[in-house]
């Protein structure tokens, strides 16, 4: 059962979350053969590089409900599906620039009968919306990443962390954060999952 790391870190989830956490692998398996978004040799490490992996930014962030966030480049649906399972009274928007991957993210998100995603081919800075939150894994440096969605963050704040932006990214940040010469919050992901993984890799809060 592939599921099982995630409820060894997230043992509050119910069982239809259960469940839906399951069929995860199945179904990127399925759609990987028809659209490759994840590599061949990686689909085996789904749960743990790409699901859990995604999952951090649940342990940063509780988000509440009514919560609109914004996963800018999610490739196949990451961070956003995790995060959608996992918060189904907050709504997310899945984008890239790369039409088939937002057709894989619509055939997972249509296999797990999530309600609270929609997907769209489109640039983030195309994006005419507001959202508490933007995340993203490892789309670029931080400092254009900032400048591209600042705009989009709402004012309405009511969270204990201030609106912004929520970033999965690797390696030595600290010229990057030097660049975007704003205050930022780094942690790293080894204080959240003990699976060597991890080791690199951290979570980059940007609060608005």
């Amino acid at each position: 059962m592939k599921a099982e790391l995630i409820k060894k870190y997230f043992p509050e989830i119910s069982d239809t979350q259960l469940q839906q956490f399951e069929q995860l692998f199945p179904l990127y398996v399925e759609w990987n053969e028809k659209i490759n978004v994840i590599s061949r040799k990686d689909i085996d490490n789904l749960m743990l590089h790409h699901v859990l992996h995604s999952m951090a930014i649940a342990k940063f962030i509780q988000f509440r409900p009514g919560t609109e966030i914004l996963d800018v480049g999610t490739g196949g649906g990451f961070p956003g599906i995790p995060l959608a399972i996992l918060f189904p009274e907050c709504s997310f928007l899945l984008v890239d620039s790369i039409g088939k991957k937002i057709k894989v993210v619509e055939g997972v998100a249509e296999g797990l009968g999530l309600k609270n995603v929609r997907a769209e081919h489109i640039r983030a800075e195309d994006v005419d919306q507001d959202f508490e939150f933007i995340i993203s894994r490892a789309v670029t440096r931080l400092s254009p990443f900032y400048y591209w969605v600042r705009k989009k963050i709402s004012p309405n704040h009511f969270h204990t962390h201030r609106n912004g932006l929520i970033l999965l990214k690797g390696g030595d940040l600290k010229e990057e954060i030097e660049e975007l010469e704003r205050k930022t919050k780094v942690i790293d992901l080894p204080s959240y999952f003990e699976e060597p993984f991890f080791e690199t890799k951290k979570l980059v809060y940007v609060p608005m």
